[in-house]
């Protein structure tokens, strides 16, 4: 009976290691603030402290990536200065509440850290991307034996390029045998980093704006937070775009968990609970919109991305007929990551409706997708070097996802299948 207890408990210790907690997006802001940054959301790292054991006799041999930046300082100067100077006036007026002032010296401080730097890396972005890699590493180690080839390329962003630096410093220093090309060129942006025009004209017709607008409109807190900042509701109704003002707090609330400056002050305590998630609530409808397969629009965006999926594949096909070859990591932005994750339907992402209210109900969040430093990672499987029956399984920022096709051994996905699925679609697409 005591050798049943104790086995018994191993298994459940086990279980509980592999689990992914499920919490609604409400529950996860509700848990952690941070969350409701969307894309602002620093790297939480991965939720599956375990991954499920390969096919038996299967070792992985080739990880094919893409990853988004490390946590960043906000991408324009504007996005600081602009809510500073519109308080800093109102201040120089005797209109702010002493709570409005407060948080005017607040948002100088964030000016102070960030002046000069919009857009660029932070040092804990810098760290994410040395964490990810020192993971991958330690849990695909067989990819990174021996004199391994390492092809790394990035956009030709600052950010980007040095995320890709800092991860291969972190390979470099647990193998210095790794065999490390990196590149940052305008000759691979037609599919690291592609931007479609024509779709990109169908994301907001007139339409789309005033349904979009009827939500924003619905969850106002314009009142509420104008209140806190004003002493004079005159002077906010003839000198303040209250909602633009209100979003650009938002997004600095958000923004500060990515600075140095997140050890010493918050900007959140100016927002309610409801104001909090109601304000996610917008911008997880925008990305839908903007990203997602939302049907009033065609339904089309993430094919903006299908260079980079046909890419993808082109390069795995290429990379498992050799013997030893390694790794291809990519650098880029969550505006590459999420139509990625949405053309190829992992999890719920591929989503396709007109009622931006179920998004949340169906699982599709936006920060579970694009936290800062978020990255997408296809890891493949054989017995050996001989062995055509090659496996892949997928992984959204280190955590097991699933994919559109069928198979006995999830996540594993016989490559075979997941090629054919995906070329298909691909295929089918007609601008």
């Amino acid at each position: 009976m005591g050798r049943l207890l104790l086995i018994i408990a191993v298994f459940c210790v086990s279980v509980g290691l592999n689990a992914q907690e499920y919490r609604t997006a409400e529950e996860e802001i509700q848990k952690d603030i941070h969350c409701s940054g969307s894309q602002y959301l620093a790297y939480p790292g991965p939720r599956q402290v375990r991954l499920t054991e390969a096919p038996q006799g299967m070792r992985p041999f080739y990880i094919s990536h893409y990853g988004r930046h490390g946590s960043r300082f906000s991408s324009s100067k504007d996005h600081y200065i602009g809510p500073y100077r519109i308080l800093a006036k109102a201040d120089s007026l005797g209109k702010l509440t002493d709570f409005g002032k407060d948080i005017l010296g607040r948002i100088g401080l964030l000016c102070q850290e960030a002046d000069m730097r919009w857009g660029e890396l932070t040092p804990l972005g810098a760290r994410q991307h040395r964490q990810i890699a020192k993971r991958m590493f330690e849990r695909f180690p067989e990819v990174f034996e021996g004199s391994s080839c390492i092809d790394a390329k990035s956009t030709l962003s600052i950010r980007c390029i040095l995320s890709m630096e800092n991860a291969l410093t972190q390979l470099v220093s647990m193998n210095p045998r790794l065999r490390i090309h990196h590149d940052a060129s305008h000759h691979d942006l037609y599919y690291m980093k592609y931007d479609d025009k024509k779709l990109k004209a169908h994301r907001m017709d007139s339409t789309i704006k005033v349904r979009y607008q009827k939500f924003v409109d619905q969850y106002d807190h314009r009142k509420e937070i104008m209140s806190k900042l004003f002493n004079d509701k005159k002077y906010v109704r003839d000198e303040i775009d209250a909602s633009q003002l209100t979003l650009s707090l938002f997004d600095l609330a958000s923004i500060v968990q990515n600075m140095e400056s997140r050890k010493k002050l918050t900007l959140y305590d100016l927002f309610s609970d409801e104001a909090v998630y109601d304000i996610w609530r917008i911008k997880n409808m925008e990305w839908y919109i903007n990203y997602g397969a939302y049907t009033p629009n065609g339904g089309k965006q993430p094919y903006g991305q299908r260079f980079l999926l046909r890419k993808i594949i082109e390069e795995a096909d290429s990379c498992i007929q050799l013997e030893q070859p390694g790794a291809t990591l990519r650098f880029g932005h969550d505006t590459n990551v999420l139509p990625l994750v949405c053309l190829m339907e992992l999890d719920n992402y591929g989503l396709r409706t007109d009622n931006l209210e179920v998004l949340e109900q169906m699982e599709w969040v936006d920060f579970k997708a694009i936290p800062m430093g978020a990255n997408f990672q296809m890891i493949f499987y054989r017995k050996n070097t001989q062995d055509k029956d090659v496996f892949v399984k997928v992984l959204l920022n280190e955590n097991e996802v699933s994919l559109p096709v069928e198979s006995d051994e999830k996540p594993y996905y016989r490559w075979s299948d997941v090629r054919d699925y995906y070329l298909k679609k691909l295929d089918a697409y007609q601008d």
